[in-house]
């Protein structure tokens, strides 16, 4: 199936900027929409959320373009990072817990569970007085 994509009047129009607004954006590397054969903007989906955060940081918090792509830089790496932690831990599970399922259930229900009994408040009697 062949993806959604907008042209550069209908997302001006949608999100109520100027076209030249959406194309300081691609200039300045924030933007970057795939292109028609006649050389025409196409904002794909990612496209749009990727604008739709832009124009929060702008219009919600105030950044300027050069904090945007701070901003947006931060973000991708943090989500590379999110996907670099996320392939150790599966690697971490395999070297330690896969083949040995079955000590492990053995251990969990050899385990004596603990529970803190409730606390008992005393009174002083000298203060009662």
């Amino acid at each position: 199936m062949k993806e959604k994509t907008y042209f550069i009047s209908a997302v001006a129009s949608k999100y109520n900027i100027h076209p030249q607004t959406l194309r300081l954006y691609e200039r300045e590397g924030l933007l970057i929409p795939s292109r028609s054969k006649g050389n025409t903007r196409k904002f794909s989906e990612e496209d749009l959320k990727k604008l739709e955060f832009i124009l929060n940081l702008t219009r919600e918090m105030g950044v300027n373009l050069a904090g945007i792509e701070i901003v947006m830089n931060m973000k991708d790496k943090m989500e590379k990072m999110q996907e670099e932690f996320t392939l150790f831990l599966e690697e971490l599970k395999k070297e330690f817990f896969v083949g040995k399922e079955e000590i492990f259930e053995q251990k969990k229900i050899s385990l004596v569970k603990f529970s803190s009994p409730p606390m008992a408040i005393f009174k002083d009697d000298k203060k009662e007085k």
